[in-house]
């Protein structure tokens, strides 16, 4: 009797513990960490995709709880038939610590079956059915590189640095957008979010949403799906004006020189993607406002207006210099 009241005790205790040794989930909040990434632990709704937290086809995309080094990084919603992710999630908590990483790529194991396999892995040795592959990328003579969602240069340290260098976090992105335009953006999106989120006990904070909308038929390697465009968003409170901010840039995948990716309202994102989609998007919690898209540094400038200087890069992105010279 005491053995089967122990058994029972044993159960009843395992199906209390959160599933954390978990990438590829059902939900992203089974795994509380995961949730985190999230304002108020809200995910983005897009219609026929991802609902009120719930996916509608799960045979086709994958909630994926970023690990690396037995933590919690950031999350994506990744589309095994496009092989490209339809979102990443993080937040922000100031630029880099350290100096940009040599990191291989990775690719996430669970998607392949491969359950005992609960970090992100390089991808040498491992089929790629259901993700996307270095060789997919390789020698591809179009002008597509890795496009990092979630940039690592928007990463506070080595290791959160390091995990963005998973295939489930990039996109095929054209050279010169993704070396040009779209890391001018992400410079000076970094630089305001330092300058202007910081929470009520000064630490900086923001949610941010990186995704990309798929193109009906441009492919890479016959396999991984060229987006159309990426989007980006974030959401933050400012401390100083004492209320919650948000705002959005676009941009098509495609070397336009001389044409910003002007900041924009998160109503105005919201709308384009509701045509690309067909339905209904909602990117952050109701808290987050919509129709504004205002943010200044301390002396009053409006910090999207403010000219970045931007150096040679390479394929990754990573160093990212938006002070003023």
């Amino acid at each position: 009797m005491m053995g089967v009241l122990n058994h029972l005790s044993t159960l009843l205790l395992l199906s209390l513990l959160p599933p954390a040794l978990s990438h590829v989930v059902k939900k992203f909040s089974n795994v509380t960490e995961c949730q985190e990434f999230f304002m108020n632990g809200k995910t983005p709704n897009i219609t026929d995709i991802l609902v009120d937290g719930t996916v509608k086809n799960q045979t086709r995309y994958k909630p994926i709880c970023q690990k690396y080094k037995n933590i919690y990084r950031f999350a994506t919603l990744y589309d095994m038939t496009k092989r490209i992710p339809v979102f990443s999630a993080y937040t922000f908590t100031g630029p880099p610590t350290d100096p940009r990483p040599h990191q291989p790529w990775m690719i996430e194991p669970q998607l392949e079956n491969i359950s005992h396999q609960h970090d992100m892995v390089e991808n040498k040795s491992v089929t790629h059915n259901h993700q996307a592959a270095d060789a997919d990328y390789d020698k591809n003579h179009m002008n597509m590189e890795r496009g990092h969602l979630f940039p690592c240069s928007h990463a506070p340290h080595d290791a959160t640095m390091r995990s963005t260098f998973t295939l489930t976090n990039a996109v095929p992105q054209e050279r010169g957008f993704n070396r040009g335009r779209w890391r001018v953006m992400e410079c000076k999106v970094r630089k305001s979010l330092e300058l202007n989120c910081k929470d009520n006990n000064n630490k900086i904070k923001a949610y941010v949403v990186t995704g990309a909308v798929p193109s009906s038929s441009n492919e890479l390697n016959k396999r991984v799906n060229i987006p159309d465009l990426l989007w980006t968003a974030y959401c933050c409170y400012n401390n100083k004006m004492k209320k919650w901010m948000a705002q959005a840039h676009w941009g098509d995948n495609k070397n336009v020189m001389g044409n910003a990716l002007n900041p924009l309202t998160l109503e105005e994102l919201e709308g384009m993607l509701k045509n690309k989609y067909n339905g209904d998007v909602a990117v952050f919690d109701s808290k987050c406002p919509t129709k504004v898209s205002v943010l200044e540094d301390e002396t009053g400038r409006n910090l999207e207006s403010v000219s970045g200087k931007l150096k040679e890069c390479d394929e990754d992105g990573c160093d990212c210099d938006c002070d003023e010279k």
